[in-house]
């Protein structure tokens, strides 16, 4: 059986781990988290760091930093997943969801000044496959409007938008703050595990507060203050040393790992344009001002019965092909307590596209077996 997803593993993780436990210091922002925070910031040039034990949690200390409060509105594609919008909801936001473009599932920035109200705080831009939305329509906005602009990256690490000043910059740099996922399926990973990244001064000392249960715990470590005590709201967001350790393993080999799923997205994306074209689906898209981090490799069908012969003909033939999510506008949370909207594009994706197995350890023989089933697939009917 061909699996969807497989975890890469570096071999150096459990060493890591273990040094990490050798030294008695387990419970967070030690050796290994230092380590990962100098990382990302040189070679990415994020703001302040903060590891956190899930994106999801990046995103909840996202919507604390900015004081998210009860009738707050904050504007986010509705083709996304769940924690996206939960983050906002804890701290009593209503969500206005925008639709996605026409040919990518991310968020439509042309739709989205429509969507503008005096009780707009946040926009939510989802960098979905790692492919960029266009920052400067998206930080224009807030810039007019006086908003902020959290990067969902969950999916982004390594990925790039290149501005109308032609510079390139890293997702996640662009925004006020910024939320990374290292979940498994991720493409680099500590199992489960996150990142907040704070570019807005305005925020960075607060972060770090909350990030310690509302403690000023990290400045006296620093010796910045006699005692800590509780300060402010916060949780138990930092992760412990071990999933740090972890996660230094898989940041030594990024360039290697990149270079591998690159090769990976190449071949599908080669090998399939042709019977892609055929057959009405389309392959991924990439805008001139992004980059690809090949995330993952899907295709858009040309509808949902097309979509599950392909999905049935896969598993009759041991490889597991998925769809992904489903638009949070129609979930049974959002849609009881809500009015009715329309967001066909979100909609489109919801339906028509699947997500091919993608990871590390997917030899050649394995790519060649997938894209032979994809072909000999039976549309004559659809």
């Amino acid at each position: 059986m061909i699996t969807f997803n497989k975890p890469h593993l570096t071999g150096k993780e459990t060493h890591y781990i273990y040094d990490a436990v050798k030294t008695g210091k387990l419970s967070g922002n030690g050796k290994y988290t230092k380590m990962c925070h100098d990382y990302f910031q040189n070679t990415f040039g994020f703001g302040k760091c903060l590891l956190t034990t899930s994106c999801t949690d990046a995103l909840e200390m996202a919507a604390i930093l900015l004081d998210i409060k009860e009738g707050d509105e904050v504007i986010m594609p509705s083709y996304t997943f769940v924690s996206t919008a939960n983050a906002f909801v804890l701290r009593g936001a209503k969500i206005i969801f925008c639709d996605s473009r026409k040919d990518h599932p991310g968020i439509d920035e042309e739709k989205i000044e429509q969507l503008i109200t005096s009780k707009t705080r946040v926009i939510v831009p989802v960098h979905y496959a790692g492919v960029a939305c266009d920052m400067d329509k998206i930080m224009d906005l807030a810039a007019k409007y006086d908003l902020f602009v959290v990067e969902d990256a969950a999916q982004a690490i390594d990925s790039y938008y290149t501005g109308r000043d032609g510079i390139k910059r890293a997702l996640g740099t662009i925004g006020h703050l910024a939320a990374f996922s290292f979940h498994e399926t991720k493409n680099i990973i500590s199992g489960e595990g996150g990142m907040l990244v704070v570019n807005d001064d305005r925020f960075k000392e607060r972060s770090e507060i909350i990030w310690e249960k509302g403690t000023n715990r990290s400045a006296f470590f620093r010796g910045e203050v006699d005692k800590y005590g509780w300060v402010d709201i916060g949780s138990s967001f930092l992760p412990s040393e071990i999933i740090a350790a972890f996660l230094w393993a898989q940041l030594e080999e990024l360039e290697e790992i990149q270079f591998r799923r690159i090769e990976i997205w190449n071949k599908y994306f080669n090998e399939l344009q042709s019977w892609a074209e055929i057959n009405k689906c389309h392959l991924p898209y990439i805008p001139t001002y992004g980059s690809n981090n090949a995330h993952m490799f899907y295709i858009v069908c040309k509808n949902g019965k097309q979509r599950k012969s392909l999905i049935d003909h896969l598993k009759k033939n041991n490889i597991h092909a998925v769809f992904h999510y489903l638009s949070l506008h129609k979930s049974d949370f959002y849609s009881k307590n809500c009015r009715d909207i329309i967001l066909p594009n979100s909609d489109h994706f919801s339906n028509v596209l699947v997500r091919l197995p993608f990871f590390l350890a997917l030899n050649n023989n394995d790519l060649e077996n997938i894209i032979k089933n994809i072909k000999q697939t039976k549309f004559e009917l659809i």
